[in-house]
């Protein structure tokens, strides 16, 4: 239920004293840094100018306002604030943004030595994927050709630079017309007509428009005539696969053979997606396999596994493209295939490089492998002044200043703003200083940015920190009157919200479980609850867990479909399910909606790291994902 938004004060007094002894007051900077922000929104450059040239010099976030008026400058082509703002402030997210954005306008602008002078100073991981292509494409002007343009084989649009830089690498001919075609098949086949159209205007692709806007008028004797009529093939298959169908049953014969395999391997996702298993694995035998993408490779594994045709299985993640085989996923799935037809010796070692790291396919391959989970503290851990130095770092201080204003003005773009900055601030970090953020992130009540940087840790680790377990009363108490997990329940607020007591999402969840307004209101009314504020910490506990022990109660007492129906709906969780019982982990794998099965694979792992944490009987993920009923 992402992404999140920031709606309401809730600890502000306990994070207002946890920096108090960090930050100095500067209430008085906080307006006029809240004024900022509104004049940038508001496009009103001279007072924008004004505010930036005026904040306290020891004011944490002093910057900003110049920062605001660095990017609303490029906008209008004015290079004087970037380069002052950039002359000035060297370290941060802040100075990374300003010169990737305009970097984006010297290369518009064919300024390409003043291009590299800058590109020089952007580090490879603060580089965006527009400003990368015009690096790339400077790179390619002094000769020197890009190696990874099969990235751009998606269906999805590309900013401005890259669609530069594919037109001058089919220029150049280092791609060849064979290319520009599948990508522009793609991007027809996500309806992204327009992209499609200046591709071909880009490169001398001779796409139809005249027959993409009328199919039926398509001459199949013409390669832009053909494509036309796979785009309605795609389009109809979309609203109903039967159509898609009977389209390209008509026109199959007057196809080339690589765009009629294209429409077989987009009509074999389409029915992948819908559960249709033996139909889909029928079509992806007749799709053109060089033109598949990641996501057709992996569904059409999963009709296979959805099956349980093991044999066929293990054969389509051998074809994977390394890039995709070499997932956690498709090792764990090859290694239970393996093992399904009696080859253990080759089964273990692929068990063994996916059980590297703390993720659910890594649990459940450890757990083939004959171990358990364990979690064990960190060697050594940070000391006093490991912890004290992270907080001095000027990023981890922004962030947390940004955090305390956010909640004390309840200002939501502020809180977007300080986990922008932690996030940067946890580049290239040891173990001992990750964890050093960690505890700092714990002490201010900053719990998802607490997690996330105890998460990339790679030896060291403190499961206290990775696994918090804030407001534990409550949900100890709601969750053994209602005789549920409470590792299950963590496992889930874990996943929903990262403990953010105030968090909305894009549809209007809230709070700690993320219920949204109808969900509260009917269970609230189910359980006798008249007036109630769904932020509250407690009543947002007390009705996320009694709407999860409902549908619980309702879907066969099931974990794994209760935890997919507590994101996508019972009704959908339903629909999942097969006409035979499924292992848990065939049904989660097999989940067609991506959020929700990734929704649903991080609670279970989740519950099972807190299940150990907490001491419980030791109840391994693959027991927890248990069985599904069939219908």
């Amino acid at each position: 239920m992402n992404p999140m938004t920031f709606t309401a004060p809730s600890r502000m007094l306990a994070l207002s004293l946890a920096l108090t002894a960090a930050l100095p007051a500067f209430a008085g900077a906080d307006d006029e840094l809240i004024a900022a922000r509104d004049a940038f929104r508001g496009n009103k450059l001279g007072q924008l100018a004004s505010l930036a040239g005026g904040m306290p010099s020891n004011y944490p976030l002093k910057d900003y306002p110049a920062y605001w008026l660095a990017l609303k400058a490029l906008d209008g082509d004015d290079d004087g604030p970037a380069q002052n703002f950039l002359a000035r402030v060297d370290e941060g997210l802040m100075p990374e943004r300003v010169r990737n954005e305009w970097l984006k306008k010297l290369a518009a602008r064919e300024s390409w030595s003043r291009f590299a002078s800058e590109w020089k100073k952007l580090p490879p991981e603060g580089r965006d994927e527009e400003s990368s292509c015009y690096g790339q494409l400077n790179e390619l002007n002094q000769g020197k050709a890009p190696t990874d343009l099969d990235r751009f084989l998606e269906s999805r649009p590309l900013p401005e630079g890259c669609n530069r830089l594919i037109a001058e690498a089919a220029r150049r001919g280092v791609v060849k017309r064979d290319w520009l075609w599948q990508r522009a098949r793609l991007l027809l086949a996500g309806n992204y007509l327009s992209q499609a159209r200046q591709l071909a205007a880009n490169t001398g692709l001779p796409l139809d428009n005249a027959a993409l806007s009328k199919p039926a008028n398509a001459d199949l004797s013409t390669p832009g005539g053909q494509e036309a009529a796979v785009y309605d093939i795609v389009i109809k298959g979309k609203a109903n696969i039967s159509n898609g169908l009977g389209k390209l049953l008509d026109h199959e014969k007057s196809l080339s053979k690589e765009r009629a395999g294209f429409a077989w391997g987009q009509l074999a996702l389409l029915s992948a997606r819908k559960q249709q298993a033996a139909q889909a694995l029928q079509w992806f035998d007749k799709a053109d396999a060089d033109q598949l993408t990641a996501e057709q490779w992996e569904w059409w594994a999963r009709s296979a596994l959805r099956l349980e045709q093991w044999t066929q299985l293990e054969k389509i993640i051998r074809a994977m493209p390394v890039t995709v085989s070499a997932k956690p996923a498709w090792r764990y799935w090859r290694g239970r295939s393996l093992q399904q037809l009696g080859r253990q010796n080759e089964a273990t070692p692929l068990f063994s490089q996916a059980s590297i790291g703390h993720n659910y396919y890594a649990l459940l391959s450890l757990e083939e492998l004959g171990n358990s989970l364990s979690t064990p503290a960190s060697k050594s851990g940070p000391a006093k002044d490991d912890i004290k130095q992270m907080s001095e770092e000027p990023a981890i201080k922004r962030a947390l200043a940004l955090l305390e204003l956010a909640e004390r003005h309840v200002k939501p773009e502020f809180r977007a703003d300080a986990q922008r900055e932690w996030r940067w601030a946890m580049r290239n970090r040891s173990d001992i200083e990750l964890l050093a953020a960690a505890e700092v992130g714990r002490r201010a009540s900053f719990y998802d940015m607490a997690i996330y940087s105890a998460e990339r840790t790679k030896e060291e680790h403190d499961y206290s920190l990775r696994y918090l377990t804030p407001y534990r009363d409550v949900t100890q108490r709601y969750a053994k009157q209602l005789d549920i997990d409470d590792a299950w329940v963590y496992g889930l607020i874990r996943q929903e919200s990262r403990f953010i007591t105030m968090a909305r999402s894009g549809v209007g969840a809230s709070g700690l479980m993320q219920l949204m307004p109808a969900t509260a209101k009917w269970v609230a009314k189910k359980i006798g609850l008249g007036q109630y504020a769904v932020n509250d910490i407690e009543t947002n506990v007390q009705l996320g867990t009694w709407y999860l022990r409902y549908v619980l109660d309702s879907l066969s007492s099931n974990e794994v479909m209760a935890t997919a129906a507590y994101n996508a709906g019972p009704g959908r969780a339903r629909a999942w399910q097969a006409d035979r019982t499924l292992d848990g982990t065939i049904y989660a794998e097999t989940i067609p909606f991506t959020e929700t099965r990734d929704y649903v694979q991080k609670v279970m792992a989740n519950a099972a790291y807190y299940s150990s944490t907490f001491g419980h009987a030791n109840i391994s993920l693959k027991n927890r994902m248990g069985v599904v009923p069939s219908r």
